[in-house]
C-alpha cells in the first residue's frame, strides 16, 4: 500500500508562504533541485515564528510605565513592575506552564485577528483583592487548589480593564487598537484562543506591591502580530511613545482657559520720598499723559497693546486701538 500524502495544517501552509514572501524559500530553486536533495524544512519554528518581533518589547516598557501609576493609584500603593522576559511558546506548552487556577482574562486587539490573554498567578490576584479592599495586601488564604471566588474574579476584571486601557495607550503610537474584554477564565484547560500547534509570543512582568509580589504575563498569537510585524521591523520614532496621540490638543484647550492679568498704564509720575510720605487723601499726582491719549495695554507685565480709555455699562473701560509692536517699550 502506497504511504498517504502528509497534509500541511493551517499553521505549516501559513508558515510555508510567510516564508516564500520574505523571501527565505524561493519555490523556483526548491523545483529545480534534483530528487533526494530537497532539503527540510521546519514550517512551525522557522525564525520567524520562533518568538521574535522586533520592538514589541518597547510596547511593553510604555505599558509599564502607565500602568505602574494607574495601579497604583487604584491600590493606593507604592507599585513596582519590572519585565522578566519575552518567550515563544506552541500554545498547548504555553498552557502547561500556568498554573491552577490561574486569573485570566481573554481579549481581543481589534481590529487585528485572533484573541490574546491576559495572566495573573494566585499570590498576586490575593494581594490585589486584599488591597483593593482596605488591607494590607499580605492575605493569608490557602493558595493550593483554591478556586478564586466571584467577588475576586469581578475585582479583578476591573484591574484587568484598567490594564486593558494601558495596554492601548502604549500600542497607539504604532497602531490604533481597542483592546476589548471578552471574559474572565480560572481554569487554563478552558482556554482556547488558538489551536495547539499555534506559536505565541509571552511576555512575563514581575509586579512588587510593598513586600508581596507576583507575576502577570501577556500571551499574543503570532498569527495576531504578523501583519503588522514590517511595520514593527521597519521601526517608527518610539521616543514619541510615551506621549499621548491627544496631549498637544489637550495641552491647546487648557492654555487657552488659563487666567492672565491685564493692567493698563495710564501714565507716569515722578515724586520723592519726602512727597510720598507727605501725601493725604485727596492730593493730585499729575502724570505725564492726557486721559484722552492711548494708553499702554499690559498683559502679565508685558506690552501687547494700545488703547483709548472710556466708560463701557457704567465700568472703566479701553478701546484696544492698535497692537503694540515694541516689546520693550
Amino acid at each position: 500500500m502506497a504511504a498517504m500524502e502528509k497534509i500541511l495544517s493551517k499553521a505549516e501552509i501559513e508558515a510555508l508562504l510567510n516564508a516564500v514572501f520574505e523571501g527565505r524559500i524561493e519555490p523556483e530553486k526548491e523545483l529545480s533541485k534534483a530528487e533526494g536533495a530537497v532539503a527540510s524544512y521546519d514550517l512551525i519554528n522557522t525564525d520567524a515564528h520562533k518568538g521574535f518581533v522586533p520592538n514589541l518589547d518597547i510596547i511593553y516598557d510604555s505599558f509599564i510605565r502607565y500602568n505602574r501609576v494607574n495601579l497604583s493609584n487604584r491600590l493606593r500603593k507604592s507599585v513596582e513592575i519590572k519585565k522578566i522576559g519575552a518567550r515563544s511558546y506552541k500554545f498547548d506548552d504555553f498552557l502547561q506552564t500556568l498554573p491552577s487556577p490561574a486569573c485570566m482574562g481573554i481579549f481581543k486587539i481589534e481590529p487585528l485577528k485572533g484573541a490574546a490573554l491576559i495572566s495573573f498567578d494566585s499570590t498576586l490576584v490575593l494581594s490585589l483583592v486584599d488591597s483593593l479592599l482596605g488591607g494590607t495586601g499580605n492575605a493569608k488564604v490557602p493558595l493550593a487548589n483554591r478556586m478564586f471566588t466571584s467577588i475576586e474574579v469581578r475585582l479583578m476584571e476591573k484591574i484587568v480593564g484598567d490594564a486593558l486601557q494601558d495596554l492601548e495607550k502604549a500600542w497607539a503610537p504604532l497602531y490604533a487598537t481597542h483592546m476589548n474584554l471578552l471574559r474572565m477564565e480560572m481554569n487554563p484547560r478552558l482556554v482556547n484562543i488558538v489551536p495547539p500547534e499555534y506559536q505565541i509570543v509571552t511576555m512575563s512582568l514581575k509586579i512588587q506591591i510593598d513586600d508581596v509580589s507576583g507575576n502577570m504575563m501577556f500571551a499574543v498569537p503570532y498569527m495576531t502580530i504578523d501583519p503588522i510585524r514590517d511595520k514593527l521591523k521597519t521601526g517608527m520614532q518610539f521616543d514619541l511613545m510615551a506621549i499621548d496621540p491627544q496631549w498637544s490638543f489637550r495641552l491647546s484647550s487648557e492654555i487657552l482657559e488659563a487666567p492672565m492679568e491685564t493692567t493698563v498704564e495710564m501714565g507716569n509720575a515722578s515724586i520723592t520720598l519726602r512727597e510720598l510720605l507727605d501725601l493725604t487723601p485727596g492730593d493730585t499726582i499729575m502724570l505725564d499723559n492726557a486721559c484722552s491719549s492711548e494708553m499702554v495695554v499690559k498683559v502679565e507685565g508685558v506690552p501687547k497693546y494700545f488703547g483709548i480709555p472710556g466708560i463701557k455699562h457704567g465700568n472703566k473701560a479701553i478701546q484696544i486701538s492698535k497692537i503694540c509692536t515694541n516689546r520693550g517699550q
